[in-house]
């Protein structure tokens, strides 16, 4: 089916499928143009029932149509198609040679078209009234409607139900103009455009778009040796911005595999004040190898102003540790418990049989033992009951104990983090927004969305905190005031501990004995804790809550209240990155400018405030029928106000663009990609050559005068074709082409 027009249908010619009679063109009737012409006896035919085409026309030297002819949609016979006998379900026939016609033609004197021939009769039974807005010519997607195609498209909503939604909007299916095959192909014409410039170029024009709108926007693409894009990482304003604010513990996941090709998708995820998710930055890869993930963490600091992470989590992989270790040596690497025990399943099931299996037998040593003796003692004894001295991937675990190991790990910042299970979790969001038949264009759109939903998520959280009290358990000084600072979840947390502060008992106050200004307080508890007191007040627990997840344990609580009579928490337990006012600092990108999180936000609050009045306008004025065509009128004239306004803006834009590009420089956009022009992919037809360029023209040309020169075997129907298309060939002939060049030019001369 031809692609459709988006063009906005006039308002004079009504609402298609109503069967209102319209005139009947007459020889001698006169349009202002050849559209209206058109517009007109497509009308017509609407109202009778048949649909319309344009057919031949006649053009001056200047290019104007001089002539035209609009026949009926059945005229003529539909040409064979060498390709039928491969077409399993071939369209059927709908030509009827009908003769039906309306002529116009330009009468230069007057400056208009008129009518100078019409038929009026059909071979074919014409379409009853209530179905005139299935003709195709009467079916058109105006842009107000691809508008809304595109955004449901974009918001993930399917074909059908989208086509449903915006058919009750407008009144009913037959009022919207067009069917849902048409909105089909209007998509698939959509996607084409969208790849115009190939899958690499239309990733370049992407991210040129973004660096355009927001200079912070960060993108870099790597190349191989043979000039094609490998891995590619990029991080907009927002990203940036969160990592700034909460990028001290980071989890790089590549289990999400991003189409057919298993091409693996990177993610930089943490946590923020919420414990929400957040993006620092994405990478789309070419291989798993070590080169490929130092080139990701070299280029992901250079995007965060170089400010590494304190920890960062990561699964088993060897060429994923080796970049670590070059790149970042000095943060604290960690393996994800939970891939950890996907690995044990695999490798010690069949070992480890019992009613907990493996979960229980290796469990107990990622949380149970808090001290190192403890769990080297344990360990051995497990290898020693189950008699796996000399298993492998026991060993090579072990070694690697100090990555996941409670003993080793409490020592650690990790925000309360145990494993990737985050990025787990966001790759579980990706496979509902993304399939594996997506293009990449299509990838950054669906992707945008998960990243809209994710950051909708924090602002839920923020509107929740400023509107909601906190749930107080025990209604002393300490919990209030601390309700007032820290986030819903992190004050959950915090509330905890000082429940579970009530029912401990401090047991003994000693003196340390290496420190003599520190005080040991012992709590009893499950197990013996350890509340250090030094000179300045400080407090340090033995389990190192306070230094693993930044929330004050019960048993410094404890201590507090009962040992120091101290009432409220002191401000150097409370950690600003789980604050309500976590991003109160202005950030900067990687070249020292302040970034702007979202440049489009004006713009988008004065589009939701449009909607929002023209949805209630067009609401109440569909009600009388005075009413919409008072507000058609009104629209109409708006619109074409708004028009000249943006014209006239952009008009004075280019005018003035030279004097600004001075003043301002191309500082404000360093980061985007400025080529001269992108180059759109040519489709050749296949029963045509390749356009051959001018250097290989030149090239060509070289080549025949060297053969030439040297007597060149030339077969005659390319010199019979020679000679059709250069008659005056034969007199400049070479001397040393072949007899069957005499024999073919013999007779012309």
């Amino acid at each position: 089916m031809k692609d459709l027009e988006m063009v906005d249908v006039p308002a004079e010619m009504g609402v298609p499928g109503v069967d209102d009679i319209q005139p009947k063109p007459v020889i001698g009737m006169e349009f202002d143009s050849e559209l209206a012409a058109y517009d007109f006896y497509n009308f017509y035919g609407g109202s009778m029932g048949f649909s319309i085409r344009k057919n031949n026309a006649a053009k001056s030297t200047s290019g104007e149509i001089t002539s035209r002819t609009f026949v009926c949609s059945k005229e003529g016979h539909r040409k064979h198609d060498k390709r039928d006998y491969q077409t399993k379900n071939p369209r059927a026939e709908t030509r009827t040679d009908c003769e039906a016609l309306m002529a116009i033609k330009l009468i230069r004197q007057i400056g208009k078209y008129r009518v100078t021939d019409f038929v009026d009769t059909h071979n074919h039974p014409l379409v009853p009234s209530d179905l005139a807005h299935m003709l195709p010519s009467r079916r058109k997607i105006s842009a107000s409607q691809c508008v809304q195609i595109d955004l449901a498209h974009d918001s993930g909503i399917p074909l059908r139900s989208s086509y449903e939604l915006i058919g009750k909007e407008a009144g009913g299916r037959e009022c919207l103009g067009y069917l849902k095959v048409d909105q089909k192909n209007y998509l698939r014409t959509r996607r084409q455009n969208m790849l115009a410039f190939g899958e690499a170029g239309s990733i370049l024009k992407y991210f040129q778009d973004q660096a355009l709108q927001n200079p912070s926007f960060f993108h870099v693409v790597q190349l191989d040796c043979e000039e094609q894009i490998t891995n590619i990482f990029w991080a907009d304003s927002k990203m940036i911005i969160d990592y700034d604010h909460f990028g001290d513990v980071v989890t790089f996941d590549t289990t999400f595999k991003l189409n057919r090709e298993n091409r693996p998708f990177a993610v930089f995820v943490g946590f923020n004040n919420h414990r929400e998710v957040i993006v620092f930055g994405a990478a789309l890869m070419y291989d798993e190898t070590a080169d490929s993930f130092i080139w990701f963490f070299e280029t992901f600091l250079e995007a965060m102003s170089n400010k590494h992470p304190q920890t960062i989590f990561t699964d088993q992989d060897a060429a994923m540790a080796k970049a670590v270790s070059f790149v970042m040596p000095n943060v604290y690497h960690r393996l994800c418990t939970w891939h950890m025990m996907q690995n044990a399943l695999k490798h010690m099931n069949s070992i480890f049989r019992g009613p907990g299996g493996v979960r229980q037998v290796l469990g107990r040593f990622l949380d149970e033992y808090k001290e190192e003796e403890e769990f080297v003692m344990a360990w051995n004894a497990m290898l020693d009951e189950y008699n796996l001295r000399s298993n492998t991937w026991l060993q090579r675990i072990f070694d690697l104990r100090e990555k996941w190991a409670r003993p080793y790990t409490r020592w650690a910042w990790s925000a309360g983090m145990k494993s990737t299970q985050l990025s787990e979790s966001f790759n579980s969001d990706l496979k509902d927004y993304l399939r594996s038949d997506h293009n990449l264009v299509q990838f950054f759109t669906h992707f945008e969305r998960l990243l809209d939903e994710k950051r909708y998520k924090e602002r839920e959280a923020e509107y929740a905190l400023s509107y909601k009290l906190p749930k107080i358990k025990v209604l002393v000084k300490m919990l209030i005031e601390v309700g007032k600072v820290y986030t819903k979840t992190i004050f959950e947390e915090f509330q905890e501990e000082y429940v579970d502060a009530l029912e401990l008992c401090i047991i003994d106050r000693l003196d340390h004995l290496q420190e003599p200004d520190c005080i040991l307080y012992l709590i009893a508890v499950d197990r013996l804790r350890q509340v250090k007191r030094d000179r300045d007040g400080n407090l340090s627990c033995s389990c190192r809550l306070f230094e693993m997840r930044g929330v004050l344990c019960s048993h410094a609580i404890k201590v507090l209240k009962d040992a120091m009579n101290i009432m409220e928490i002191p401000s150097q337990y409370i950690l600003k990155r789980w604050t309500r006012v976590a991003r109160a600092e202005v950030v900067q990108d990687y070249r020292g400018r302040d970034i702007e999180a979202d440049p489009k936000l004006e713009k988008n609050t004065r589009y939701k405030s449009l909607c929002s009045l023209f949805n209630k306008i067009a609401s109440r004025a569909s009600e009388l029928k005075d009413t919409y065509e008072v507000s058609i009128e009104q629209g109409t004239k708006l619109l074409q106000t708004v028009e000249g306004m943006l014209q006239f803006h952009t008009s004075c834009e280019t005018v003035g663009m030279g004097e600004s590009k001075e003043k301002q420089g191309c500082a404000d956009n360093e980061n985007a990609i400025k080529p001269k022009g992108l180059k759109k992919r040519i489709v050749y037809d296949r029963r045509r050559r390749r356009i051959r360029s001018s250097v290989e023209k030149a090239l060509a040309v070289t080549r025949q005068k060297r053969h030439s020169s040297q007597g060149v075997q030339v077969p005659p129907h390319m010199l019979q074709y020679l000679l059709s298309q250069c008659p005056q060939l034969p007199n400049s002939m070479p001397a040393t082409w072949n007899a069957a060049a005499a024999a073919c030019f013999a007779p012309s001369q």
